[in-house]
């Protein structure tokens, strides 16, 4: 497949053609069209190609471009300041040459961009007949950066209160022992458990983020009584203190057997159950119905309904719900959990939405494939 540019073309065919032409001569892609920039110099150095995203990127017209030297109509640096073209020399270098690998790169005023670039040969060890070079604008990795720093500033925040507090109690006791009664004491040591398991699930957190964004959340796939797991978290609550008439749960039988990680569907139910307790208000109901299966070729699956009658998320804000650091309220918490849920749900072959519940309030669903293990299918 070759790229022909806008300052010359084959006879016969249109100058303003820049079309890539296919097999057979068939009619290709217009280098317009094409999401990276794209600068092709010939066996010259001129530039035969000076795509629109590459004229966007560089700020460069098309028209000033064609034509030009490589290095004239494309002056790039490396982060050190020195000249890109006659660093690499990619007419005059190493004949074994065949490619640039993907850097960072500097256009003139100071603005990143990533470059990478081809040599084409006629034969291998011949002269460079073309240079085939990729731009691609660096927001879509400053973002991932940003994303990344803010992770690393909210972690930060989030370890530091409960170990100062482990920190000063434990100071504390080891000084004056004596001086406090058992009851002072215990309470310490309660406050000092309680912010131990905080740390913990906040590292807990940490590695799921890391498993679900690089593809690596493992499921073991067990039998899973998804009612019975809600009915433990409501029993939890309400033995900590919330009234048993703030809950209902509803069970629709009979349920299709359902195989998934236990745990992982404990750590579903227990964040959706406590955001509703949480953030939203009135009665927090819990419908586990069969449903169609969100998986191609299977007829049922299991959906969970967790509901309150609050005052709901806000319709601006539901595209953002399951997005990091998204707080519903200013009351805590790292703005992870419902993240996390959607890459469970997700690892699982399941779907999840949010909405806005018959009451008004928030209401989440998520739905489960049956899913049995492959050994028993």
């Amino acid at each position: 497949m070759r790229v022909s540019g806008t300052s010359a073309a084959p006879e016969g065919r249109d100058a303003r053609d820049t079309s890539v032409p296919g097999p057979g001569g068939h009619r290709g892609l217009d280098p317009d069209q094409l999401p990276d920039g794209l600068v092709i110099a010939d066996g010259h150095g001129r530039v035969t190609c000076f795509n629109a995203a590459a004229a966007r990127i560089t700020g460069v017209r098309p028209a000033d471009a064609l034509g030009q030297p490589l290095e004239k109509a494309l002056p790039l640096e490396d982060l050190e300041g020195r000249r890109w073209w006659q660093l690499t020399d990619p007419y005059g270098g190493l004949a074994i040459r065949v490619r640039q690998p993907e850097r960072n790169l500097l256009l003139p005023g100071g603005r990143e961009v990533l470059v990478s670039a081809r040599y084409v040969r006629d034969e291998p060890l011949g002269p460079v007949r073309s240079v085939v070079v990729s731009l691609r604008d660096t927001e879509a990795r400053r973002r991932t950066e940003r994303s990344h720093a803010e992770l690393i500033a909210t972690v930060a925040h989030e370890l530091r209160s409960p170990l100062t507090s482990v920190k000063g109690f434990t100071a504390t006791l080891l000084a004056k022992w004596e001086r406090f009664t058992d009851d002072q004491k215990r309470l310490m040591l309660e406050t000092v458990d309680a912010d131990a398991d905080r740390v913990t699930r906040l590292i807990a957190e940490l590695l799921d983020i890391s498993r679900i964004d690089s593809g690596r959340l493992e499921v073991r796939r067990q039998p899973v009584d998804i009612g019975a797991a809600a009915s433990r978290h409501i029993q939890a609550y309400v033995a900590a203190g919330q009234p048993a008439e703030r809950f209902l749960l509803r069970v629709e039988q009979p349920l299709p057997a359902l195989w998934a990680d236990p745990d992982k569907i404990d750590q579903v139910l227990g964040n959706l159950i406590e955001n509703a307790v949480r953030h939203g208000e009135g009665t927090v109901t819990i419908d586990v119905t069969p449903s169609a299966s969100p998986r191609e070729g299977e007829e049922t699956g299991t959906s969970v309904t967790v509901s309150d009658e609050g005052s709901g998320i806000p319709e601006e804000s539901m595209n953002r719900v399951f997005t990091r650091f998204w707080r519903g309220s200013k009351r805590g918490g790292t703005g992870l959990g419902l993240y996390i849920v959607k890459g469970i749900v997700e690892a699982h072959g399941g779907t999840i939405t949010v909405g806005r519940a018959q009451r008004g309030g928030a209401e989440f669903r998520f739905i489960l494939p049956v899913a049995a293990p492959a050994y028993l299918a």
